[in-house]
Parts: structure tokens; C-alpha cells; sequence
């Protein structure tokens, strides 16, 4: 029989193993100056200064890599909000607090490259960014469901940090500009050594609470939503992503669900009692049918495309 572990139990117990991993994440980590990707000499005044405000032909930017730029920044820009629900759910103290406080600075180096960017290249709109920041941010995210805010946190940041490196590296791509594309490859490989850090973390999790991990995961899955999701126009950009291939339901089932599952050897696990085997029938379930509504969405996407070639 397994115990229940409240969250604090859980904290206690993988307390090493935090330490462990944010020594192995201290020692790749690469140290990076934001003001090192920014092209300064693009640079030039706005109006309030005596120069030129913003106007649409200034971009050298698509419609949809200036829609990625402005979704991936500011999902970026709501730092304050992600800091205290992880500080929240780790606590401040020992290897958990130093942890917070390291993935806190380096994630506010991804928004504040990201705007220097965008601004001095004049590729989006500066007083809608703000307008957008401002809101955005002050919707904050939604508060977590009851249940273990350790468990649900570590499942969901795992997903979403791999998710959000997939998309700056497509964004990169999609920019068809080299000092857009070192730019967020620097922050995908942030973003990479941070999902890192959480599948240990919910790996040592599953090991140490088997049945509660595995319904904390699929509860995570089944209802998982980008950060970015109180965003001003947040529905409307990710399906222009996902029909540009920034991000859709494709990458996010065979490049961030399933790759993360196999790794925790989700699907050959022998210690799951009544609950964890019925979360994790559950989720098989689910992954039956995203795998079908993937190849359905993959279908309908090249069709338009297809149509809208054939019209241009």
C-alpha cells in the first residue's frame, strides 16, 4: 500500500535530489548577456525623442512570425506570476529556494532580449506590445486546482518548458532573420536545461509516490493549456502557429508528450496500485485520440495550404 505524501512530505523527501540537479544545472548552464543578440545599430528614436513612431512597413517580419514573437514574449513577460506560484509550491528554503531564485533570472533574460529585439529592429508594434503587457500581466494566471500543487507543478512545467522551446526554436526559424533565429536558439537551450530539471524532479516524484504522481500527470495532460493563455488574442494567434507549424497538435504529442512519457517509462511501470492503473489507462486513452485528432488537423492544414497556393 502506498502512502499518502502531503506536499510537504515530498518536499522533505526530494530535497537531495533538488540539490543534485541544480548542481548538474549550475554546471551546464552557459552564462549569456542579453545586450549580445540585440543588433543596437538598427536602433532609432521615436517621436517622443524627435524621431519616428512605429508604422506597419517598417517589419521585416510576417504576419505570423511577428504573431509568434509577440506570443512567445509575452508568455515570457508573465515571470511575475510563474515566480509565485513556484515559490509557492517549493518554498524558499535550501536547494528549492536557490532553485527558484536561479530560474527566475534566467527566464527574465528571455523577455528582456526578446523586447530589446523587437523594438530596436522596429519588427512589432511598441505601444500595442505594452498595451498587451499591461494586460496580460495583470490577468496573471489561473490559480491551480486542489491537489498536490508539488505534483501537478513539476508535471506541468516539464511539458510546458519543452513545449516553449520547440516553439522559440520554430519561431527562429520562421523569422528568416540570423539574428532572430541565435537569438532564441540562446533561449531554447535556457528553456531546454529547465525541462530537464523538472522530468528529473517528477521522475524521483513517480518513484517515491507512484499512484498520486501518475494522476497528477494525467490530470496535467488532459487539461494542459499553454502559459500564455490570457494573452489579448491568444486563441486566435495559436491557430495561426499551429497552421504555420510554429506549434500544433503534431509537436506537442510526438515531441513533448510522448518523448517525456517514454522517458519516465510511463507505459512499462510495474508499482502503480488501483489509482495510478486507472490514470494511466486514462491516459493512454487520451493519447489514442490526440494521435487521431492530429492527423485530422494535419490533413485540414495542408489542404487550405493547398488551396491557398493554388490561389496566389
Amino acid at each position: 500500500m502506498q502512502l499518502h505524501l502531503s506536499d510537504r512530505d515530498i518536499l522533505a523527501e526530494l530535497e537531495s535530489t533538488a540539490e543534485d540537479n541544480l548542481n548538474d544545472h549550475l554546471a551546464k548552464a552557459k552564462d549569456w548577456n542579453p545586450h549580445d543578440y540585440v543588433p543596437w545599430d538598427e536602433g532609432r528614436n521615436f517621436a517622443a525623442m524627435g524621431g519616428i513612431d512605429w508604422e506597419p512597413g517598417q517589419s521585416r517580419l510576417s504576419e505570423v512570425a511577428r504573431a509568434a514573437m509577440i506570443t512567445n514574449l509575452l508568455t515570457e513577460d508573465n515571470l511575475p506570476s510563474y515566480h509565485r506560484e513556484l515559490a509557492d509550491t517549493f518554498g524558499l528554503d535550501n536547494a528549492w529556494g536557490t532553485w527558484v531564485g536561479r530560474w527566475t533570472a534566467e527566464e527574465n533574460r528571455h523577455g528582456i532580449v526578446m523586447r530589446d529585439y523587437l523594438v530596436v529592429t522596429r519588427a512589432v508594434d511598441p505601444v500595442a506590445l505594452e498595451q498587451a503587457r499591461m494586460a496580460h500581466m495583470t490577468a496573471g494566471i489561473a490559480k491551480p486546482e486542489k491537489g498536490s500543487q508539488f505534483l501537478r507543478g513539476v508535471a506541468y512545467v516539464t511539458f510546458q518548458e519543452l513545449a516553449t522551446r520547440i516553439s522559440h526554436r520554430n519561431t527562429g526559424t520562421l523569422c528568416g532573420d540570423p539574428v532572430a533565429d541565435r537569438m532564441l536558439a540562446r533561449i531554447a537551450a535556457d528553456e531546454n536545461l529547465h525541462m530537464i530539471f523538472y522530468r528529473k524532479l517528477c521522475g524521483a516524484a513517480l518513484d517515491l509516490t507512484p499512484d498520486a504522481a501518475m494522476s497528477a500527470i494525467t490530470d496535467v495532460i488532459l487539461r494542459f493549456q499553454m502559459p500564455g493563455l490570457n494573452q489579448p488574442n491568444f486563441r486566435r494567434n495559436a491557430v495561426l502557429l499551429a497552421k504555420h507549424g510554429v506549434y500544433d497538435l503534431r509537436q506537442h504529442l510526438d515531441t513533448v508528450l510522448r518523448p517525456v512519457l517514454r522517458t519516465w517509462k510511463i507505459f512499462e511501470r510495474s508499482d502503480f496500485g488501483p489509482e495510478g492503473e486507472r490514470a494511466r489507462d486514462e491516459l493512454h486513452a487520451y493519447l489514442t485520440d490526440l494521435e487521431v485528432k492530429a492527423a485530422r488537423f494535419e490533413e485540414q492544414r495542408d489542404r487550405a495550404l493547398a488551396r491557398a497556393a493554388a490561389r496566389a
